[in-house]
């Protein structure tokens, strides 16, 4: 019987997602004149390490898909046990001679089908795993565009590139932003706990006077 074995990825997923979503290509437009293409550039970097270890929002749904990964993981380690533990159970009892012809078939075909319905368990539990990490995925990019493209409503930046391990050959500490850009996202950002709390007051406050 095959091993089956469920891996977690609950925060390199995240970067990945991150750093691939800024590697896909730009989409220029070929027909633009020189007229509007700017005199100068101005440009910044933000570090995505950075982002992945101190904005709150990365933090909060890491842990949550990595405990996620572990109870699917521990819940199909502890059915694979029971289920060798049964197999092992049948052999010790087959070779002792213990079932006839007809129930040692039964009982075979019994462990053979607890074993498909593990299979498909697992590729369930996977794929559930899957969806929730592209959610958390999609909403920490919607949530980091969403602020820049605020943030540059002021700053006015043509680019604004990420920099995560050896992707940028070069680049000079003068144009990272990363701080900016960390403080920027916490402030803005309430978490699980924060939206909580804020629900709690509004269910608790008295109800006005009409």
């Amino acid at each position: 019987m095959k091993k089956m074995v469920f891996k977690t990825m609950a925060v390199t997923t995240i970067v990945f997602a991150l750093t691939s979503c800024n590697k896909s290509n730009p989409q220029v437009d070929q027909k633009v004149s020189e007229q509007n293409v700017p005199s100068s550039l101005k440009i910044a970097y933000v570090e995505v390490d950075s982002i992945m270890t101190q904005y709150a929002f990365c933090k909060e749904f890491a842990n949550i898909l990595e405990k996620k990964g572990n109870n699917i993981q521990n819940t199909l380690s502890a059915k694979q046990q029971q289920l060798q533990a049964a197999a092992a159970n049948f052999q010790q009892k087959l070779q002792q001679n213990a079932y006839t012809r007809e129930q040692a078939e039964g009982i075979q075909a019994n462990l053979q089908r607890q074993g498909n319905d593990l299979q498909a368990l697992n590729q369930r539990l996977t794929n559930e795993f899957q969806a929730e990490t592209e959610k958390y995925n999609k909403a920490l990019r919607d949530s980091i565009q969403h602020f820049l493209a605020k943030y540059n409503v002021d700053k006015k930046y043509s680019l604004i590139l990420s920099k995560s391990g050896d992707n940028l050959l070069y680049a000079d500490k003068a144009f990272n932003i990363t701080d900016e850009v960390v403080t920027g996202l916490n402030k803005a950002y309430k978490g699980a706990s924060a939206k909580k709390e804020t629900s709690a007051e509004e269910n608790n406050a008295p109800a006005k006077k009409k």
